[in-house]
Parts: structure tokens; sequence; C-alpha cells
């Protein structure tokens, strides 16, 4: 009797050294979700210290790797994402039990468990610093998947933030980065059902990928940020604050302005006041050029992402003044047929001419409408009622008062939660409407007794069933992301690819288009 041999399909390359991740991953997340408070702080301590040490290294590492933004800027912002967060959370507790003596309820912490963390090109070492430090807070484990253009950077930035915290007592595979991107090791971990969320900051193609994953997930939607200048408001401060906020890091960050809207009883002034604070104002035959380059058949051209004013006007033999900062392009409408009142990723910015506040009310509406439902929006105002009329009409989620919305919404220049993934809400198809923070990463186990005041409840005081670990935690015998180590296979069932065709072909349209058009460029 012959016997058939069937022969079993192979895993695409790179999967299962991601498989191995996972299982890492889960063995030290169990770990370090038994840590105390003292313990947390500790490492979440260390890994923000390390963090705050490379920040001009990776800085500089990332313009060179990417090509974007502006190395001053990007420290700044990984100052803020490693040493900002951990003084603004050093005194939270994400970890102790919680009495609610009226309630009779105590209130347990409990770690989400695996982190499977996306993040992009734009602001590659601050959001892998702020990933990570949220997740060191809360006592879970995280794979860092970084977007291909940035994949160098963000490895080194996710290893000194690793190793600190290992050095500091983190069980050894907390932090894992995947050092190779590719289209199938992306879709096996966002599909692995041992990931117990995903957290994706990226295009929104990345973020719907991200929700039909099979996994609970958080994701953003892009921004496209209108600014309302009105007749109350202090103008060279209005225009010192928009220049300023539009060129930082070269206009790369989600929350940056996008379209201007300025009444028409003060836009005179104004424009003289946003010419001495770095704008150079398009002539309507130079928007037209600038137009065209920035959008070549109504879609923007990545190219042209992080570079400066300076780069875009030469690339249009427009000459402006040596220290302008950010263009000016003044349009009729803001309609979906004009690409400028789209968002912009460089220091492009829109601007038009209302009537009244009113009218511009309704021109920031019409903006959000193109795209960045759910995202921010800036005012520069002293009137509480405009101010009110304003927030309370745009379906946004942030609002930011005479400040550059850059730095504004994204916490570092206001008292919003410091952070570089914008939650859109209901508004924006996203599952969270803040500002990603620790306590979007985790569960709250309630221990609920009887509300019948007869019937007491014992005493919980200084009862924690989480302590500091004793000894130090061994290491996992397979460093599973290190290049050349074994791969150990689990006693888990195979990935099915079968089904999940549309998820892998969106990420894969996602990356191949981003970077056909950066190489063009």
């Amino acid at each position: 009797m012959s016997q058939t041999l069937v022969e079993m399909p192979m895993e695409p390359a790179g999967v299962p050294r991601g498989r191995a991740m996972v299982e890492r991953a889960t063995w030290a997340s169990r770990a370090f979700a038994t840590y105390d408070i003292d313990s947390v702080r500790r490492i979440a301590h260390a890994a923000a210290i390390a963090g705050e040490n490379h920040a001009r290294e990776f800085a500089e590492l990332a313009v060179q790797e990417t090509g974007y933004g502006v190395v001053e800027h990007k420290v700044l912002k990984n100052v803020a994402c490693s040493v900002g967060i951990w003084n603004t959370y050093e005194s939270h507790d994400y970890v102790t039990p919680t009495i609610v003596e009226g309630d009779k309820i105590v209130e347990v912490p409990r770690a989400a468990g695996v982190i499977f963390a996306l993040t992009p090109s734009t602001n590659p070492v601050a959001t892998v610093y702020c990933k990570i430090m949220l997740a060191l807070l809360t006592r879970n484990a995280i794979i860092i998947s970084p977007h291909p253009f940035a994949k160098g950077v963000c490895a080194r930035a996710a290893y000194v933030m690793r190793d600190a915290a290992v050095a500091a007592g983190a069980p050894d595979g907390v932090i894992q980065v995947v050092e190779q991107p590719s289209i199938p090791l992306i879709n096996a971990l966002m599909t692995d059902e041992r990931v117990d969320v995903i957290v994706a900051t990226g295009g929104s193609p990345m973020v719907r990928s991200a929700y039909r994953s099979g996994n609970p997930a958080i994701g953003v939607g892009p921004g496209n940020v209108p600014v309302l200048v009105e007749k109350s408001a202090d103008l060279p401060a209005a225009a010192q604050s928009i220049v300023a906020s539009k060129s930082f890091d070269n206009s790369i960050l989600c929350t940056s302005e996008s379209v201007l809207i300025v009444e028409s009883a003060i836009a005179s002034g104004f424009t003289v006041a946003l010419a001495k604070a770095g704008a150079f104002l398009l002539s309507p035959e130079q928007v037209d050029v600038v137009r065209d380059l920035i959008f070549p058949m109504g879609h923007f051209d990545t190219a042209w992402v992080g570079k400066s004013a300076l780069e875009i006007a030469a690339a249009c033999d427009i000459k402006v003044p040596k220290g302008t900062l950010i263009l000016v392009a003044p349009i009729d409408l803001v309609v979906p047929e004009e690409p400028l009142a789209q968002e912009k990723l460089c220091p492009l910015l829109a601007m038009v001419t209302v009537s009244s506040a009113a009218r511009g009310i309704e021109a920031a509406r019409a903006v959000l409408r193109n795209s960045g439902r759910g995202h921010s929006a800036a005012i520069h105002s002293q009137d509480a009622r405009v101010t009110m009329d304003y927030a309370s009409a745009l379906p946004v989620l942030r609002v930011v008062v005479n400040v550059g919305n850059s730095l504004g919404s994204a916490g570092i220049q206001t008292a919003l939660a410091p952070t570089m993934t914008i939650g859109t809400g209901f508004f924006g198809k996203s599952s969270v409407g803040e500002n990603l923070q620790p306590k979007h990463l985790i569960n709250r186990t309630l221990i609920a007794y009887n509300s019948n005041k007869s019937i007491l409840m014992p005493d919980f005081t200084d009862l924690n069933p989480w302590s500091a670990p004793q000894g130090s935690v061994p290491a996992y015998p397979i460093a599973s992301n290190l290049e050349g180590a074994p791969f150990i296979p689990q006693p888990s069932a195979p990935i099915e690819f079968a089904g999940t065709d549309d998820l892998r072909e969106e990420i894969r349209r996602l990356v191949i288009e981003e970077l056909r058009q950066i190489i063009k460029g």
C-alpha cells in the first residue's frame, strides 16, 4: 500500500520568530503583572531616564533615516515622551487596589497583558518612547512594530529602554521590537490571539486593519486642524503661536494647523503679523504652483512630508526671505475640491478669510468634513462666548485656545495628557476619545459587596495582591527577537491566513504606497 506524503505549507519568513516574540511577551507580562507599585515606578523611571539620555542621538538618527523634520524639535518630543511622561504620572498608581468605602467596592487594577504597538515614521522615537512608558506604568509587555521607513532608529530606541527596564528589575521580554517588519509578520502579530490589545498610530488604513484584526484595538484617525483667529485675538501673539506651531518639526505632527480661518476685519493686520513671525504669503499664481507640487492629481505627495518651507519654495522656484518658516496659501473656499483644505504634513498652511466668527465656525466645520473629525481644532480669541460656540459646534474632542495646536493638543503646552497618540472618539470612529494615557491600558476587577447598609464589608486596608519580586527575575531562555536566535516551536495552533487576505492587502497597500511615494521624491 502506497502512502501519500502531504507537505505542510511553510509559514512566511519571519512569522515563526514573531510567534516566539508573542510567547516571550506573554511570559513576561504574567510575571510583570504581579509587581507592586514601588517596583513598577523604579522600572518606569529607569526607562524614562535612559530615553532622555539618548534623546538627541535618536533625534539625529531619525532625521537621517527618514529625512523628516527638525533635530531640535525631535529632541523636545523625545524628552517630553520619556521623562515628561514620567513626571506626569510618577505619582499616579495603576497597580494598588483602591477602596471605595461608600459604595462598598474594591477596585483591583489589572494589566491588559501583551500590547502590540504600531508606530509611524513621522514621529518614530517619540511614539516608541510614549507607548513603552505607558506600558511600563501599567505592567504590560509591549511589542513595537515600527514603520519600515524608521525601523532602525525605532529598534535602537526600544532597546535602550528595554535594557534600562530589565536592569531595574523588569522581566526579560517585557519590551520587544520587530527589527524587520514585513506584511506576513505584521499580520501574524496583529491577529495572534495571545495579543491582548493593539495600539495603532498611523494612517487610516492601518488603523482600520487593527480594528478588523479580531483583537481589541485602540486606533486614531488623521488630523486636519482648523484654526480660527477672530477679531478679539491678540494678533502678534496669535501669529507667532501659529507660525511656531506649523513649523514645529516641519509640521509632521498630526496636530499641526492645516487651515487658517481669519475674520476679514483683522485680515490685513494679521497677515502683516504673520510675515513678521516668519510666514510667507503666496500670490495666487504661486498658490497654483505649490498646489500642483504638493498635491499632484489632487493627492498629497508624501515626498514632501517633513520638508522645510525653504525646500518647498525652492522646488517651486519661488524666492522667499531666508528666515521663512511656513508658506501661507490663500484659498477662496473650503470645499472638497480644494486639495489645500486637506491635511498637509509639511509647513504649508491654507488660509481663508470670513466675514464673521459665525462664518468662521462654518468654515472650520467644512474643513473637518474633508477629514479630521474627532481630532482637534484651535482658536485664538479673548471672547469666551465665541470660544464656546466654536468648541461646541465642531466635531472634535480637543480645542486649544491661544496656543499652538501642535504641542497644545499633544499635551506638551497644555494640561492635556502628553501623548503621541490622539484618540478621535466616536466622531473619528476610534475606540478612545482622549489622548492615550495609562488608564486606557488597564482593566479593573471590581469586588462589589451587597449595597444593603446592614451587611458590612470587611476591612481591605493594606491588602494588596501584588508584591516586590523576590530576587532577580530569570531571563527568558530564548531572546526571540535577536538575530540568530533559534526558534522553539510553541504548542499553539498554526496561524490561519485564510480569511485575512483583505487585512493583509490593506496593510500592504499602506506600506508599499507610502514607500513608493517617498522613493519617487
